[in-house]
C-alpha cells in the first residue's frame, strides 16, 4: 500500500464528496472510514484504480452515516421534551449499541470518542471540544479506535463506567442547545438505571434531571443566556427537581460516592435555594472539594474557584483561580466575574471582552460581550 498516494488522494476524494452534496466535516469522516478499509484490505488486494475505489467506498460510508443520523433524529423526535418520570422502558437497540461500542479492546477514552461519533452522532469537533483537545487529535483518536475494532467481534460489551461517560457527554452537548439530544440521554440513562443498581448510574440520572429542570429559565425570549443567579426560579420544573433529589438521596445512601453523585449534590443545593442569595455556598465548596478529590478535573477546580468566591469573598476566589492553568476554557470569564465582585470593573471589563473572543458558542460570546459593554458604560458615567 502506498501511503503517500493515500495522503495525496484524501483532499481529492473529499472534494468529490462535497461536490456531490456532503458537507465538509461529513466528507472528512467518510473518507477517514474509507481509509480504514483501505488499510485493512489493500496490502492483500492491490487496486488498479485507488482513487475510484476510495470515492466509491467513501460515498457509501457517507450515505450510511447520513441514514444513521436521520434514524437517530427520528428517534429523538419521538422523545417528549419533558422526560417522563419513573423507570424507563426496557432497553432498546440504542443503549445496546452504546455498550457494544464501549468494547474492552479500546481504552475508555477511545471507546467514549468512538461511541459519541458512531452512535451519538456528534462531530469530531464537538467531541474535541468536550475533551479539550484539538479537532485533529480527536479525529486521529477516533480513526485509531475504528481500526482497533474493525477486526473484532462485537460480542463483548463494554463496562458501565464507559457508557456513563458517553451519556454524560451527550447530555452536555444537548444541554448546550439541542434539547432533543439532552432528552434522549435522559431516556437512555433511565433505561440503564432499570438494568443496574449501580450508584453512579443513579448519580448521573439525578444530575441530568436537576440540570434539565432549569432548561426553560436558561435563555430569555430573545435567545440571551440567563446566568443561574438571574434565572426566574418560578420557571424551574419542580417535578424533575423532586425526582432528581429522590434519586440522588437513594444513591448517596449506599455510601459509595462517585463523581456524578457529587455533581448532582451541587446541582441539588442550587435547586434547593429559593433565591440566589440563599444558596448554601459553603456546602457547595465542600462538595467541589469532594469532586476534585475524586477526579482532579481542572474544570471542577475552575468551578470551585467560583464557589469559593461566593462563599469566602472574591479575593479568596481569585486566589483559588491563580492556582489553575489560564489556558483552561472559560478561565478568563471566571476571572472577569471575580474581578467584578472584587470591585475592579476596569480589569473585569477587559477580561469580559477577552473571554468573549474565546467563547465556544455564539450565545456565550454575546453574553460576555454584553457584560463588558455594561461595565464600560458604567465607567464612562
Amino acid at each position: 500500500m502506498n501511503e503517500s498516494l493515500l495522503r495525496e488522494l484524501v483532499p481529492v476524494v473529499i472534494g468529490v464528496l462535497v461536490r456531490r452534496g456532503a458537507d465538509f466535516a461529513a466528507a472528512e469522516d467518510a473518507v477517514q472510514d474509507a481509509l480504514v478499509e483501505a488499510v485493512r484490505g489493500w496490502p492483500d488486494d492491490p487496486l488498479r484504480d485507488p482513487k475510484g475505489w476510495l470515492i466509491t467506498v467513501a460515498w457509501r460510508k457517507f450515505l450510511d452515516a447520513a441514514r444513521a443520523e436521520t434514524s437517530r433524529r427520528h428517534r429523538e423526535l419521538r422523545v417528549e421534551s419533558e422526560p417522563a418520570p419513573g423507570p424507563g422502558e426496557s432497553a432498546d437497540d440504542t443503549l445496546r449499541l452504546y455498550f457494544l461500542c464501549a468494547h474492552p479492546s479500546l481504552t475508555p477514552a477511545s471507546a467514549v470518542a468512538l461511541t459519541l461519533r458512531a452512535v451519538g452522532g456528534l462531530t469530531s469537533r464537538q467531541i474535541a471540544q468536550a475533551y479539550l483537545v484539538p479537532e485533529a487529535t480527536m479525529a486521529q483518536r477516533i480513526s485509531r479506535a475504528k481500526r482497533t475494532v474493525s477486526g473484532v467481534r462485537f460480542d463483548r460489551p463494554g463496562d458501565v463506567a464507559t457508557v456513563l461517560r458517553v451519556l454524560y457527554l451527550v447530555f452536555n452537548e444537548g444541554y448546550s442547545g439541542d434539547l432533543d439530544l439532552a432528552a434522549e440521554a435522559i431516556r437512555l440513562t433511565r433505561q440503564l438505571a432499570v438494568m443496574t443498581k449501580h450508584e453512579e448510574v443513579a448519580g448521573l440520572l439525578a444530575l441530568m434531571l436537576l440540570h434539565h429542570a432549569r432548561r426553560t429559565a436558561r435563555t430569555a425570549p430573545d435567545g440571551r443566556l440567563v446566568p443561574l443567579a438571574e434565572q426566574d426560579r418560578g420557571l424551574w420544573n419542580t417535578r424533575l427537581i423532586a425526582e432528581g433529589v429522590d434519586v440522588l438521596q437513594a444513591a448517596l445512601a449506599r455510601d459509595r460516592l462517585g463523581e456524578f453523585q457529587a455533581q448532582a449534590a451541587i446541582a441539588a443545593l442550587h435547586a434547593d435555594a429559593r433565591t440566589a442569595e440563599e444558596t448554601d455556598w459553603v456546602q457547595i465548596v465542600e462538595w467541589y472539594d469532594e469532586l476534585v478529590r475524586l477526579t482532579g478535573n481542572p474544570v471542577a477546580r475552575l468551578n470551585r474557584a467560583v464557589a469559593v468566591g461566593a462563599a469566602d469573598g472574591a479575593r479568596a476566589g481569585l486566589a483559588a483561580l491563580a492556582e489553575l492553568d489560564p489556558a483552561l476554557p472559560r478561565y478568563t470569564a471566571v476571572a472577569a466575574y471575580l474581578h467584578e465582585r472584587d470591585g475592579d470593573p476596569v480589569t473585569a471589563a477587559r477580561l469580559y471582552a477577552e473571554a468573549a473572543r474565546q467563547a465556544p458558542s455564539l450565545p456565550e460570546r454575546d453574553h460576555l460581550t454584553r457584560q463588558a459593554a455594561r461595565l464600560n458604560a458604567q465607567l464612562r458615567r
